[in-house]
């Protein structure tokens, strides 16, 4: 991937985190931190991707982060924690771009994302530029410049399934829509990275090692 995502382990397993929040609960809160220590670079990717400031994109990792600690009781362990957690984040910086007034609401067609058959993506998936081209400081700066720019509902799918590697199900819980219309926009998202990106990255790698299908 071009983004660098959550690559973070937590030293609490998945299949332990219910026995810490359980412990948390009960009055040992020390131990919120460490549950929430895997996450804290992905909750404020997310915000900062929305909201394209890194101080308004700390306060909202943080404002997160206390009303997870606040409403933790009401995690119920049918998502993932960090399902859940990401989701807290995701509406923070809904309502931070509502009062600023700035968030870019586009419409999708209703009926294709009612049950219309979604064509896969001209750039189907990030893994498929070589791995050397990743690693160019110029070409992750350019993508994230670019998904900055996507319109709000695009760049929501694309963070969460492109950059944080959430499922599709996953992605769909977070947003409270449906599959369908994650796979549409996403889909759309990466048609618009495509070609706001193509002649940049034209004139960046070298032809010989160019092995980009969608180009």
């Amino acid at each position: 991937m071009l983004i660098e995502g959550n690559n973070e382990r937590s030293m609490v397993g998945n299949g332990d985190e219910s026995d810490v929040i359980a412990a948390i609960l009960a009055g040992e809160t020390q131990l919120f931190h460490e549950l929430i220590r895997p996450y804290e670079r992905s909750v404020y990717m997310v915000a900062l991707s929305m909201l394209k400031d890194s101080a308004d994109a700390e306060d909202v990792a943080q404002e997160s982060f206390l009303k997870a600690y606040c409403g933790l009781a009401k995690f119920r362990a049918e998502s993932k924690f960090s399902t859940w957690l990401i989701s807290i984040a995701i509406n923070e910086a809904r309502s931070r771009l509502r009062k600023q007034k700035t968030s870019r609401t586009e419409s999708l067609d209703v009926t294709s994302e009612d049950g219309a058959p979604v064509s896969p993506a001209a750039l189907t998936d990030w893994r498929e530029i070589p791995s050397e081209i990743l690693e160019r400081q110029e070409v992750r700066l350019l993508l994230q410049e670019a998904v900055t720019e996507l319109p709000t509902i695009y760049r929501e799918v694309f963070v969460l399934r492109d950059m944080e590697e959430l499922s599709v199900n996953e992605s769909a819980a977070v947003l409270g829509i449906s599959v369908a219309s994650v796979k549409v926009r996403l889909h759309r998202a990466r048609i618009m990275l495509q070609k706001r990106l193509a002649p940049q990255l034209n004139k960046i790698v070298a032809p010989k090692k160019r092995r980009f299908p969608w180009f």
